[in-house]
């Protein structure tokens, strides 16, 4: 037969296709942390669909056979949220969180494997936070909130507070509950609190493997609400009882992991403030030193979780990937067991079985498994696999480079949709947030926006960045605005002088958070860029230390507290610089923005308007600082449609280009 057909149909399917779009976010299909069944024949998930008509994402546990016999299928309705699937240790019970019926908040309900509808088990109050079934599958470790206001009203509707911690991003101002564990018997419901106290939350409980302890998290101190970072791990009996605190630092410890025997908790620890967690292990009885389980490891360390009685598994991003490693406790060394140019997340192991997801730049997270040493790998879900054969998506290239003094530094480089050489295309610099943050090979649906607009995009890892050891991390210390602009800028002249096609006339520059800091920071410094949008930013670090949900967090970056460095509080601030600006610039923010309060947009865009700098501001009702992430969908579509107007505009010099907001 004839190659010809073939191939014809495939350049006519490439010219059908076309370029991604803010809106396509709308139709995305997002897949959840994966739980294997306990006989390993089933791979139980939440799977999150967008509701356009009620703005909403709605989420409903899925089920797809481990050996991908069979394709995936629904277990709970699609009209109502239900999350956070764990199976019971006889594999007869799926347990989830859902909203749905008359509880206002998410509850736990129970859906038997041998069919019939979901039922209700717990009606708690302020409902269940997380929970986890117990090792002989009776009862339910909860995590509820509870506080005075559950027994009693104020006269008066004012906030009042006395600790300098007050309110959140995530949840907005505090109230008077906070979060303590409860075991919930999972036949009848019936519930008992094992934990009180107002000046402190306790979280994250894990259960010992003969069910008669738990170990959890919580700041003790009596500071947790001040400036404490002081989390330890503490066990209690199941029934109730005394604490036994197990881990012995001054800094955070967390992520409490009983080894398969119950002798041992692993966990993770720091020694000093902003130190990646490292490995510990300490006996369950408590009393005794924790001790290092790994020496060297220099990675930020998530998913800790046993594998066996002499090793480990956890998850960590490094050089722009996500990946799955594997400690040797008697070897006392790290290897990864999943890797490459992907990001791996949220593994559930069973035995010798994985499941997790796996993203790259161009495709969003389906479910993958494999064997416990990650050969025999193959793919479950396709959710988005229609969706996905319109569309022309665009690829990313590493780039790596070096900074003034000499620094190795990573770069990606995004060309335009339907690049052709010998055309000259303007490119978007772009800064991650953070600055503990880290850009790299994953699924960016903003980036693929771009490309399909016709720009290319440049984005690195400049100092201060996680995914290269603590000391790069670290080396932002009282450097803000100074090696982090070498690095980025260095990156764009480098991926400049490497890419004839890249239009220097045309160049634009955007970032959230710290991103959107540096994009202040740069178009204070250099008017090279036609077009600047600026997300969620700082703009200035005096009054932004007395407003944000952070109390006074700066003094690892600036060299102390803000009373003591007000100097250089100010030098770092990009506001000092407003009367530099040229660059038309349109700026992003939310109403209950808290970690980078509205404010700091304010003051950027009065500054600029001052200096007589085209600008426009845009606040978006309801939001706070996640708006680009998991913010209304509307929004968070709406959001990117402001940028591909504002760069529309004074990049491609499109005059008639329409903000989102006018009138139809």
């Amino acid at each position: 037969m004839s190659k010809a057909p073939a191939l014809l149909f495939a350049v006519a399917s490439l010219l059908l296709a076309r370029g991604i779009t803010p809106e396509d976010y709308l139709r995305f299909e997002f897949v959840g942390n994966p739980a294997i069944s306990p006989d390993g024949k089933s791979v139980a998930f939440p799977l999150t669909k967008i509701n356009e008509k009620l703005n909403r994402r709605m989420t409903a546990i899925w089920l797809v056979p481990y050996d991908g016999s069979a394709a995936p299928r629904p277990l709970t309705a699609e009209t109502v949220s239900s999350s956070n699937p764990q199976w019971s240790p006889d594999g007869r019970t799926l347990a989830f969180l859902s909203t749905r019926g008359e509880a206002a908040r998410a509850q736990i309900w129970l859906l038997s494997m041998d069919g019939g509808e979901p039922r209700p088990l717990t009606e708690s109050k302020n409902g269940v936070a997380s929970f986890q079934w117990s090792p002989q599958g009776d009862r339910f470790a909860v995590v509820s909130r509870t506080g005075p206001s559950d027994n009693g009203k104020s006269p008066s509707d004012v906030r009042h507070y006395t600790h300098i911690r007050y309110k959140f991003n995530d949840t907005g101002w505090f109230d008077d509950k906070r979060s303590h564990l409860f075991v919930i018997d999972a036949k009848t419901g019936a519930s008992k609190q094992l934990t009180d106290g107002q000046e402190w939350d306790d979280t994250d409980p894990q259960w010992s493997p003969d069910g008669t302890t738990l170990a959890f998290v919580s700041d003790r101190s009596g500071n947790a609400y001040e400036d404490s970072r002081d989390t330890d791990v503490w066990t209690i009996p199941s029934h109730g009882g005394p604490l036994t605190r197990i881990s012995d630092h001054t800094e955070a410890d967390a992520s409490p992991r009983f080894s398969p025997d119950g002798k041992t908790i692993a966990f993770l620890g720091s020694t000093i403030q902003r130190q990646h967690p490292k490995i510990y292990l300490a006996p369950s009885t408590g009393g005794t030193p924790s001790r290092l389980a790994v020496g060297g490891l220099d990675l930020l360390i998530a998913n800790l979780q046993w594998s066996g009685g002499n090793s480990l598994l956890f998850e960590a991003a490094a050089r722009g990937t996500n990946a799955v490693y594997k400690v040797d406790l008697q070897a006392r060394s790290a290897t990864p067991v999943l890797s490459g140019e992907r990001s791996v997340s949220s593994l559930s192991a069973r035995g010798s079985k994985f499941a997790y997801l796996v993203n790259d730049f161009q495709n969003l997270d389906d479910i993958y498994v494999s064997n416990s040493g990650g050969t025999g790998e193959r793919r479950l879900t396709l959710h988005n696999a229609v969706l996905w054969t319109d569309l022309q998506l665009a690829g990313v290239e590493r780039m790596a480079y070096k900074s003034t003094d000499g620094t190795p530094v990573e770069g990606f480089l995004v060309k335009p949709a339907g690049w052709q050489p010998g055309k000259k295309y303007p490119v978007l610099l772009t800064v991650h947030g953070g600055p503990a943050g880290m850009y790299g090979v994953d699924w960016n649906h903003e980036f693929q926006v771009y490309a399909a607009k016709g720009y290319g995009v440049f984005f690195s890892n400049p100092r201060g960045s996680t995914g290269y050891g603590e000391e790069f991390a670290r080396a932002i210390k009282n450097n803000w605005g100074k090696i982090d602009y070498t690095d980025v800028m260095t990156g764009l002249d480098e991926a400049i002088r490497r890419n004839s096609w890249i239009d220097t006339d045309n160049l634009g520059v955007t970032g959230g958070s710290y991103g959107g800091f540096m994009t202040n920071w740069i178009i204070g410094h250099t008017n090279r860029f036609k077009a600047a949008v600026t997300l969620r930013s700082v703009a200035n670090f005096i009054s932004d230390e007395g407003t944000r949900d952070g109390a006074y967090g700066h003094e690892e970056d600036f060299n102390g507290i803000l009373f003591d460095s007000f100097d250089q509080y100010w030098e770092a601030s990009p506001l000092k610089y407003a009367k530099n600006v040229k660059t038309p610039t349109l700026i992003l923010h939310s109403d209950n923005d808290f970690r980078v309060p509205i404010e700091q947009g304010e003051q950027w865009f009065r500054a600029l308007k001052k200096f007589g700098v085209t600008t426009e501001l845009v606040l978006f009702p309801r939001e706070n600082h996640n708006l680009t992430r998991n913010g209304e969908p509307r929004h968070l579509v709406e959001s990117m449609n402001w940028q591909l107007y504002w760069f529309a505009r004074f990049i491609q010099k499109q005059s008639a280009a329409k903000p989102p907001d006018a009138l139809q």
